[in-house]
């Protein structure tokens, strides 16, 4: 188990080892851990001696956005940007216990937010547990709203590029686009319901401003998750349009295939019918009869050509 505290009151700031803040005093004390085992849980349970309720939700394995009244407290739990690269899903979560003087943090996976919010207490900018919460939520909201608005711009370029000699990679770049769009609305739909709750919990450590940034940060959670809803059914259309000038290639292709059938079927036929070893084909013994048949069935097969021209077969 790995981590850091940061304790301040008083005008002063210490960052000091989890254990060892344990016995500090402050308007705020941050607890932060970076765990994939049962040590936080022993910690949290023995030496911080927190409710089994909040342990659970801090140490479980899957998590999704919520947010739960705990006593004088609140449990929430996040979803942001990894900034490791082993990340096994889409985004990271970072589960926080909030109560008066108190936060506690827990992460599995490193999380860009938590260095963001970091920087912001070693500044001074953050002086109690609502001024905590409300920029973990900031940070975590404001990081994600470019790479939604990339991918936006991704399918911006797929539909100004829409071409059938580019569909294969037209397709695979519109499949990765949905695929990304359906991971991050997974967590942002639920993420915008935990910080509207979060901010109308009637919690004396959440101050009108503290409410306002939550509200702030639930409502740009809200807008990214209709433009990725919006991306989902734009890729879903922009698909269906790459399937259908895919299947109007291949209907080009057949159609031309069939009329170059039709054009040496007859050739075919007389050419063969000429071609029997039999006595009494006419002109076999006439030294033009080759170069007659080649011309009568030069003729036929402009005739052809020229009746499905007129009737627009070749047409795209």
């Amino acid at each position: 188990m790995s981590g850091f505290a940061y304790v301040v009151g008083q005008g002063q700031l210490e960052q000091l080892a989890p254990k060892a803040a344990l016995d500090r005093h402050g308007d705020l004390r941050w607890f932060h851990l970076t765990t994939n085992d049962d040590h936080a849980k022993a910690w949290l349970s023995r030496s911080a001696h927190l409710p089994p309720f909040v342990v659970d939700a801090l140490t479980a394995t899957e998590t999704r956005p919520r947010c739960d009244a705990v006593g004088d407290g609140a449990v929430i739990n996040l979803r942001g940007l990894s900034s490791g690269d082993d990340a096994p899903d889409w985004l990271a979560s970072v589960r926080i216990f909030v109560s008066a003087g108190n936060v506690y943090s827990v992460t599995r996976l490193p999380l860009s937010a938590v260095d963001t919010v970091r920087g912001e207490v070693e500044t001074g900018t953050i002086l109690d547990p609502g001024d905590l919460v409300a920029a973990m939520a900031q940070a975590i909201t404001a990081e994600l709203d470019p790479m939604v608005a990339d991918l936006g711009d991704q399918l911006d370029d797929c539909e100004e590029s829409l071409d059938m000699s580019r569909a294969f990679e037209l397709r695979r770049a519109v499949n990765e686009t949905r695929i990304q769009a359906i991971g991050y609305r997974r967590f942002l739909a639920p993420q915008r319901a935990a910080l509207e709750k979060l901010g109308t919990l009637p919690q004396p450590w959440l101050r009108d401003d503290d409410r306002l940034h939550l509200a702030a940060a639930a409502d740009r959670a809200a807008r990214m998750a209709e433009e990725l809803e919006s991306i989902r059914e734009r890729a879903a259309l922009m698909h269906e349009s790459l399937t259908d000038l895919r299947a109007e290639q291949l209907d080009q292709r057949s159609l031309m295939i069939a009329i170059v059938a039709m054009i040496f079927l007859p050739l075919t036929f007389l050419t063969g019918l000429l071609g029997m070893n039999v006595d009494g084909i006419p002109y076999a013994h006439r030294e033009w009869a080759f170069w007659g048949v080649v011309g009568v069935c030069a003729v036929m097969a402009l005739a052809i050509a020229a009746y499905f021209i007129r009737r627009h077969w070749f047409r795209r």
